[in-house]
């Protein structure tokens, strides 16, 4: 049965739909959708990634599944015959690469933050990703090598991700992102910076200062001094909801960890006199520490409540003084970085089975202690 344009457009259940001369249209879980040209080159079976829907008709897939037919049927080999016009460009393929991500990811400041390191690849958008080579790469990372080691990092993982998926769907047959990169890069010498910190005999005094501001959105505060005593991480603190608190406990829901995993996180004195002050701003929004409007906090502003203090440490950074704390005063490795919601490895996690709940909570307590008389 032969697919209409309407059926490619309105159909969502994840498969493969049939059309003629081998075309094939794929359906992802995540809703993405690929064409896809299945047939038999010098006596084998072979398929063929033709791009995303959203770049190629209905009719202009089945122009290019004829002419690969065709070329089969006459000896040739539609893998190497294929004009670069047929190929994406480097930014539709980035498009393809995102819709294929997308189901996985927690939110939409994923794809954000995905996309942000490639604003420095912006001479590559118009390339068809076949005709993309090393020396293009290069030229894309060496202006900002050196001079921002992360964002170049996390550029050349985005480079190589959309050139694999060029190789995956039958564009190239090689990876301009893989050891001749590599080999034409110069070696980082920088180390990465980690998020600044304060020692943790300074909190409490800066918790102080902070709290005796009256400029400030009390909720801030709060939420300020509720990631502090809790040692997790900003943006679990700032998106939680009263329907996650019960009793002297948090439960953080899968999609808002980094390990994709709930996590119970024991409340100490505290955490629960910061609930206490949220509490005043209640606006019906469920949120515990809401903006003025009643929106999530954004990170800015939590990094700029410490800013204007005169604090040279960030948000997260608090999470490496309690670290810190925790190794000072004899709090086992475990139980430490089980309060920080770090993942064991795989043999580690064999034989701890339990969340040490209550050693967590003891050990909560004892920082909440420290840091009221630091």
């Amino acid at each position: 049965m032969k697919l209409t344009a309407q059926q490619v457009k309105a159909i969502t259940e994840p498969g493969k739909y049939y059309d003629r001369d081998g075309l094939i249209l794929r359906v992802a879980p995540g809703g993405s959708k690929q064409w896809v040209w299945r047939g038999t080159v010098h006596g084998r079976r072979v398929e063929l990634g033709m791009g995303s829907v959203r770049f190629t008709s209905l009719a202009e897939a089945r122009e290019i599944a004829f002419d690969y037919v065709r070329t089969a049927r006459r000896g040739g080999d539609p893998r190497t015959r294929r004009p670069g016009s047929e190929a994406p460009t480097f930014c539709e393929a980035v498009e393809s690469v995102i819709e294929t991500h997308r189901p996985g990811w927690k939110n939409d400041r994923s794809e954000t933050n995905w996309r942000r390191p490639l604003t420095y690849a912006k001479s590559l958008d118009g390339i068809a990703v076949n005709a993309i080579n090393t020396a293009d790469l290069t030229r894309v990372l060496l202006p900002i090598w050196h001079d921002k080691p992360e964002t170049a990092r996390k550029l050349r993982t985005r480079l190589g991700m959309v050139m694999r998926w060029a190789i995956a769907e039958g564009h190239r047959s090689d990876d301009p992102a893989g050891p001749a990169l590599t080999a034409a890069l110069p070696r980082h010498t920088t180390p990465r910076k980690h998020h600044a910190s304060l020692p943790h005999d300074e909190i409490g005094e800066v918790l102080e200062i902070v709290g005796a501001s009256l400029r400030v959105w009390r909720p801030t505060v709060a939420c300020l001094r509720f990631v502090v005593a809790t040692a997790c991480r900003s943006g679990e603190a700032r998106e939680a909801r009263w329907s996650e608190i019960d009793g002297d406990t948090w439960t953080i829901p899968e999609e808002r960890t980094k390990t994709s995993r709930p996590l119970v996180v024991p409340l100490s004195t505290m955490a629960l006199a910061a609930l206490e002050d949220a509490r005043l701003y209640a606006d019906g929004s469920g949120l515990i520490f809401p903006s003025p409007r009643g929106r999530v906090l954004s990170d800015n502003t939590m990094s700029k409540l410490l800013r204007e203090h005169g604090v040279a440490a960030t948000v997260h950074g608090m999470r490496a003084s309690f670290r810190s704390w925790a190794a000072e005063n004899g709090v086992s490795r475990e139980v430490a970085e089980a309060a920080l919601g770090h993942v064991a490895g795989k043999i580690e996690r064999a034989y701890q089975r339990s969340d040490l709940l209550a050693a967590r909570a003891e050990v909560m307590q004892r920082w909440a202690d420290h840091l009221d008389d630091a």
